[in-house]
């Protein structure tokens, strides 16, 4: 007789992995299957914060903590009272993995490997009997009448389908995998998938020979568009990053992907200060310093000084007294309203966000079960949810991920059919 799996989880990455897991670990025999498209499974893991995972972010209270999310912010805050960060980190904990906060908020291993994340998820897969499929696609998932309840097929890409109880989708943003035709296929409707957590693309001699400069804070805003953000930023040899450009890209990732990501941005380098009022001030310290030689303002270093003093056109060898009011003005732009042409994006590092996918009002954010198609869970980026950077992204993951998994537990404990 065909081997009908309790559970299949379509998705091997955070977010399957440990819905997987928390179905497994909770009801005793338990047959639960992942599938993954790709040869290895966690690979987002492996790449994500530079090598050294950000697992989650050291922001303890659910209210606050889903402030992050440009999409979904609503609907995570009960799912975050069941289990957030607290619940995160003692979970890792419990399974030897030690986590560390830095300045920022990030929470990371102490190993500061990414590959210690992977092997605690995939010794705790194989403690809980998690049996795992690489490179096997799915297809299509059809609903077969069962004895009770509903019973999956799964159609592969190569090989016989398999059967299931129920099914997990965990397939990651839907500008990737087989999610956001499989959702739809169930009946659902998702919002379109377009990236989010991108750097910007920006050929400007002002930029030239500046690459891994950065600055902080600055305020950065798209012209024509309500999207205004502060933070770091970082120079790169394609254009702009760091969390301001990143945090502004994931909030107006909607209205920049409807621009084409061509769009002028509006950088003031220094935010909250009255640049002229600090030149007056320069003028009677010390009116004989040349401007060109340092940069009198502690945020932004001398190089990059150097290029927006070259930009404005400030006479070569002048000096504070010196400045005449129309060079004057134009240094107060440099500093204050620079402009700047994106001319297309660029993927953060080896890491992608996707903003789009299942509808949340079309899930149960109580258990992660689709309120179209019963005995299907939703986990992770397949939801239209996504934070901004700092390890909000994964969160979610173990978030979405431990609810479904625990409502498939409960759901099948509950039917326990006989093969």
């Amino acid at each position: 007789m065909t081997q009908i799996w309790d559970a299949v989880v379509v998705g091997g990455g955070a977010a399957g992995f440990f819905g997987a897991i928390t179905c497994a670990g909770e009801l005793a025999g338990a047959r639960v299957l992942i599938l993954e498209k790709s040869k290895h499974v966690l690979s987002k893991v492996k790449v994500s914060g530079g090598g050294r995972c950000n697992v989650t972010h050291h922001c303890f209270e659910p209210k606050l903590m889903a402030t992050h999310y440009p999409r979904g912010h609503k609907s995570l805050i009960g799912p975050l009272h069941r289990f957030g960060v607290a619940e995160t980190v003692q979970w890792f904990g419990e399974r030897g993995l030690l986590l560390k906060t830095e300045a920022d908020g990030r929470m990371f291993p102490v190993s500061d490997d990414s590959q210690t994340v992977i092997d605690c998820l995939q010794d705790a897969a194989w403690s809980a009997g998690v049996h795992i499929k690489t490179s096997t696609g799915v297809k299509s998932i059809v609903v077969k009448a069962g004895a009770s309840s509903p019973v999956f097929e799964i159609g592969l890409d190569e090989g016989k389908p398999l059967l299931a109880r129920k099914v997990l989708l965990a397939t990651g943003g839907t500008r990737v995998g087989a999610g956001e035709w499989l959702a739809r296929s169930l009946g659902h409707k998702l919002h379109e998938g377009v990236p989010s957590l991108f750097t910007f693309n920006i050929n400007d001699a002002r930029l030239k020979e500046l690459s891994g400069l950065s600055a902080d804070p600055v305020e950065v805003r798209v012209e024509g568009e309500s999207l205004v953000n502060r933070g770091p930023l970082l120079i790169t040899h394609r254009g702009m990053s760091g969390p301001a450009i990143l945090k502004l890209s994931a909030w107006g990732a909607r209205e920049l992907h409807a621009l084409d990501y061509r769009f002028d941005l509006i950088v003031n380098w220094l935010p909250g200060q009255d640049v002229a009022a600090s030149f007056d001030a320069l003028r009677q310290q010390g009116g004989t310093r040349q401007i060109f030689a340092h940069s009198p303002f502690d945020t932004i270093p001398r190089r990059l000084w150097q290029s927006l003093v070259e930009a404005a056109r400030v006479p070569s060898g002048c000096t504070w007294s010196e400045l005449r009011r129309e060079a004057k003005s134009a240094l107060v732009d440099q500093l204050s309203r620079a402009r700047f042409t994106v001319s297309g994006k660029s993927t953060n590092k080896d890491e992608f966000v996707t903003c789009g996918g299942v509808l949340t009002d079309e899930a149960d954010m109580r258990t992660m079960e689709s309120r179209r198609c019963p005995g299907v869970y939703f986990a992770g980026e397949l939801l239209d949810i996504d934070g901004v950077t700092g390890g909000f992204n994964f969160q979610n993951a173990w978030t979405t991920g431990h609810l479904a998994g625990m409502a498939l537990a409960k759901a099948l404990e509950a039917e326990r059919l006989p093969e």
